[in-house]
């Protein structure tokens, strides 16, 4: 039992490292090839020698980190069938499926098209070298789509059906995973707070530039596209990131929860703008939840259920089966030691059913097949020792929700400002104090991002499918040695390959302040 800790500790965190290295690069790829469509499209339409030279500028930036995306994505799809075996068994006709399409469609359209945007300049026409942009940036959102998709159905397992015979689950609704509102939601907030982050991004190295007193009219003309795209991307973040809200409260309420640091909850429920959670607290007892809170009144009843009134349930709430209605009477719910006897029950019927199967009892197999349906939604419970176990890590969640709101809300105003400076207010790009604020948006941008996805991530745990089945029956029988050998080796290559990027990129903007832009060809 000790080992089997070890290993689902390790590869967890092993996992985890591999996502979060991956998710550096994957929302700039996400952004910055829209913002250079654009910029090439300009370029198309004016036959500018400077517009040239900016999309050649920033699609050199973009391809440096596109290689590594790739690179730590190829290895991150490995993982599940290196250190999540049992998963891949148990959900691999369903979550496969979405990834062989991205492999098959988007990456295919990736991998070709990026080769004529970055050799085909004097090899075919501009039409067709345009064309290639555009469908490299279509090609990196594809990608992201249908990897999302298997993601969300982590999150929120439809379309399938699970198939005793086989011990495994299959798909038999294909639209209900790829239209489910929990990946429509997912996608865009992931793409467009991509553009968020790319938009940021350009501008601040743009500003980099003015701080230097280096092509000011190049790094104007980049900040209006970006902050264009940049700004396009915050609404549709806020947008999809209210969807997702709703989502959470939907199918997974105990990770809003986690995210509020809310223990007890009830209707007209307020939201914790930012405070510091007491770290003595426990489902159950009587301590209080925060040493310290800042808290809107029914702010969380309005985001999670679109109503003043509506009831937001809490982690002793969900534990013990507890609900209040708008009228504040108390109504009993499915509480989660309920849950857990299912998942028992389930996880019985299916024995019985192997059983039954190898003796050849066809009555006893489908007596045991119908058992294990009623209680199938709640399979994974019947991993958990106590309710307890179902408790992701209240204080990460919490911290990573509140940091990637409070970074959004200021990079909202950033890119606000940004947007009226370059349309109504040139001069405003040009203050000192607007330059550095540009600049320091860089490193606050990326932490917005890192902490979206460990909101996400953390927050539904201990699940790797919801409901269906917990880390610990998902885990290869590997051993925690060799787990833990190739987490080492994984952090030493990918912080090398980090630390080779920024080197590469910082090369590249030098050698852009010393360029012409506006007779480069």
């Amino acid at each position: 039992m000790e080992n089997l800790v070890e290993v689902v500790d390790w590869s967890r965190w092993q996992f985890a490292l591999t996502a979060m290295y991956h998710w550096l690069f994957v929302p700039l790829t996400l952004g910055i090839s829209v913002i250079i469509g654009i910029m090439e499209t300009i370029y198309y339409r004016t036959r500018s020698r400077r517009w040239l030279a900016i999309t050649k500028f920033w699609m050199t930036l973009f391809g440096i980190n596109f290689a590594l995306g790739v690179a730590t994505g190829i290895i991150l799809e490995f993982e599940f069938g290196t250190n999540w075996s049992n998963y891949s068994w148990f959900v691999g006709d369903i979550f496969g499926a979405p990834l062989a399409i991205e492999g098959l469609l988007a990456f295919f359209m990736e991998s070709t098209f990026i080769a004529v945007m970055f050799f085909g300049w004097n090899k075919v026409s501009p039409r067709f070298h345009l064309a290639a942009t555009w469908l490299t940036a279509i090609g990196a959102s594809i990608s992201a789509l249908w990897i999302l998709i298997a993601n969300a159905w982590m999150q929120h397992p439809v379309g399938m059906e699970f198939d005793p015979a086989q011990m495994r689950n299959v798909m038999d609704d294909f639209w209900a995973v790829v239209l489910s509102p929990v990946a429509i939601h997912k996608f865009f907030h992931a793409v467009m707070s991509g553009w968020v982050l790319s938009g940021v991004f350009v501008t601040g190295i743009s500003a980099w530039f003015m701080l230097r007193r280096r092509n000011h009219a190049m790094a104007i003309s980049s900040i209006k596209v970006a902050s264009a795209v940049g700004a396009i991307g915050m609404l549709g973040t806020l947008w999809s990131g209210d969807g997702s809200a709703v989502d959470v409260a939907r199918v997974q309420p105990m990770k809003l929860a986690a995210m509020e640091g809310l223990y007890d909850g009830s209707c007209r429920q307020a939201i914790s703008a930012f405070g510091i959670l007491n770290p003595d607290k426990k489902p159950g007892d009587d301590k209080p939840d925060f040493l310290f809170n800042i808290s809107i009144p029914a702010g969380l009843s309005i985001l999670a259920t679109h109503s003043v009134d509506g009831f937001v349930p809490g982690i002793n709430d969900l534990i013990e089966g507890r609900a209040v209605t708008p009228a504040g009477d108390t109504v009993k719910t499915e509480s989660y030691a309920q849950r857990i006897a299912a998942g028992q029950r389930a996880q019985n019927a299916l024995r019985r059913y192997d059983a039954a199967r190898k003796e050849g009892d066809t009555a006893a197999m489908e007596q045991a097949a119908a058992e294990l349906k009623a209680d199938f939604d709640n399979f994974g419970y019947g991993y958990l020792q106590s309710p307890d176990q179902a408790v992701p890590p209240v204080a990460v969640t919490y911290y990573a929700f509140h940091i990637m709101v409070i970074a959004g809300g200021f990079l909202c105003l950033v890119l606000a400002l940004t947007l009226w400076g370059a349309f109504r207010r040139n001069d405003l790009l040009t203050k000192r104090w607007y330059i550095l604020t540009a600049i320091a948006s860089i490193p606050v941008v990326w932490i917005c991002s890192e902490a979206g996805w460990v909101t996400a991530e953390v927050g539904r745990q201990p699940w790797i499918i919801e409901g269906l089945m917990p880390v610990q029956a998902a885990v290869s029988d590997i051993s925690a040695a060799s787990v833990q050998t190739t987490f080492w080796m994984f952090a030493a290559v990918f912080t090398a390959f980090l630390a080779a990027e920024i080197c590469i990129m910082t090369r590249q903007l030098r050698k852009g302040a010393e360029t012409d832009f506006e007779n480069e060809k």
